[in-house]
């Protein structure tokens, strides 16, 4: 199932004493130092841990976990997946890390390359990110037409029927994927909007093996879009560059004609991220 995107309130019942041997021993660092660990873990996995698995992998004693989980849901920087016996990251680190990326000399960079972009295949163009269930529009460069759509940065679409949104799936695990997949209302929004869990899968099969993901229509009626995946220096997967316009303007054959343009920007925007 999706990840919520809620920030969960909920305490777990305080089970564990106020301090552990480890703890008074100096063993596991700071209190601080634990918490960012365990963040930066679950950031890392992109999957829902429990909390058995966080002190497994952080080597901290269970009470310890325990206590960090229970501060970081209060704060919302954790929040309880679907199963209730699992954590995710929560909406304040997921806000925290999109300022992050939003921010000094490497955003202006990386805007730079999409205002290349734009300028090269003369159409809007954006940067977009997975967010919980949904797609997030990091950064976004508009062509100058006077028949456009306009979504501003930290606007949120759906995972289903935009290209970007089917390519994040198209990247996951096949485990992962169709847990998303089942959670997903799939709402029509157009005539040609996938609204079938089978039909989406199949779509997305698809995607992972041509390496590109296309937008036929299926969130906005009389728009296309193309979008391929920005890759970090690791080789994983952290965005997605997509062009977009009216079908006035530009066909799917005309779309599908940028996609080497946009590789080549992605391939840029990849130490930048």
């Amino acid at each position: 199932m999706p990840r919520s995107t809620r920030a969960s309130a909920a305490v777990i019942p305080a089970t564990a004493p106020i301090q552990d041997e480890a703890e008074s021993a100096g063993l596991s660092g700071s209190s601080a130092e634990r918490s960012l660990r365990l963040l930066a873990l679950l950031a890392s996995e992109g999957r829902a841990l429990t909390l058995a698995d966080l002190a497994a992998q952080l080597g901290l004693p269970k009470g310890t976990a325990h206590r960090i989980c229970t501060q970081l849901l209060a704060t919302g920087f954790l929040a309880r997946d679907v199963d209730e016996r699992s954590f995710t990251v929560g909406p304040a680190l997921r806000r925290l890390a999109f300022d992050t990326l939003n921010h000094g000399v490497v955003r202006g960079l990386r805007h730079e390359v999409l205002s290349a972009l734009v300028r090269q295949v003369g159409e809007t163009c954006n940067l977009t990110t997975l967010d919980g269930a949904q797609v997030l529009y990091l950064d976004r460069v508009e062509a100058q037409w006077p028949l456009r759509l306009t979504l501003d940065v930290g606007s949120h679409v759906p995972l289903h029927c935009t290209a970007s949104g089917k390519l994040f799936l198209a990247q996951m695990q096949a485990k992962e994927r169709d847990a998303f997949i089942d959670g997903l209302p799939l709402e029509r929004m157009t005539p040609n909007t996938i609204t079938k869990a089978a039909a989406l899968r199949a779509e997305c099969e698809a995607i992972a093996t041509q390496g590109y993901s296309c937008d036929r229509e299926e969130f906005i009626a009389g728009l296309v879009a193309v979008a391929v995946p920005v890759r970090d220096t690791a080789g994983a997967v952290r965005a997605a560059l997509a062009v977009h316009a009216p079908t006035a303007r530009m066909s799917m054959d005309d779309a599908l004609g940028r996609i080497d343009a946009l590789k080549a920007a992605a391939q840029r925007m990849a130490g930048l991220l």
